[in-house]
């Protein structure tokens, strides 16, 4: 089959304030901005577009899991433990919402941190091995 999906290009984050969230995301992850207007926010980061789209107070990209559990709905990946250690210790310095580094069991370890507006991701220490390629 030809037409396959290639690759994710655009994620929606909902957030309260494009200004601020932006400001946020910029300052504390390293994305590019490269749009913004009263009610979005286009930025770069990890090889993908993010927009943060203005919404109504409580909205999230989070959801709930059949046993209760608020989840995100994203994982970011690093290369290796040194660098989810690193980018662990540098997200606990910018006194943002961070969870503890977690063994769940499967190859490498995780944490979880959140935006200002609640919005909650996931860190890997395995970087996937044909984004290693793609990089070498």
């Amino acid at each position: 089959m030809n037409n396959k999906l290639m690759r994710v290009g655009t994620t929606y984050i909902p957030v309260t304030n494009v200004d601020i969230a932006a400001k946020w995301y910029v300052n504390n992850l390293g994305a590019v901005l490269s749009h913004q207007d009263e009610d979005k926010v286009i930025l770069n980061l990890a090889d993908q577009s993010f927009f943060l789209v203005k919404a109504e107070e409580n909205q999230s990209s989070n959801f709930i899991d059949s046993n209760g559990n608020e989840r995100f709905s994203m994982t970011f990946e690093v290369n290796g433990l040194n660098a989810l250690e690193e980018l662990h210790n540098f997200f606990m310095g910018r006194e943002m919402k961070v969870g503890n580094i977690e063994n769940r069991g499967h190859a490498g370890r995780n944490f979880v941190f959140a935006d200002l507006d609640g919005n909650k991701f996931d860190v890997w220490s395995e970087l996937s091995p044909n984004f290693q390629e793609i990089k070498n």
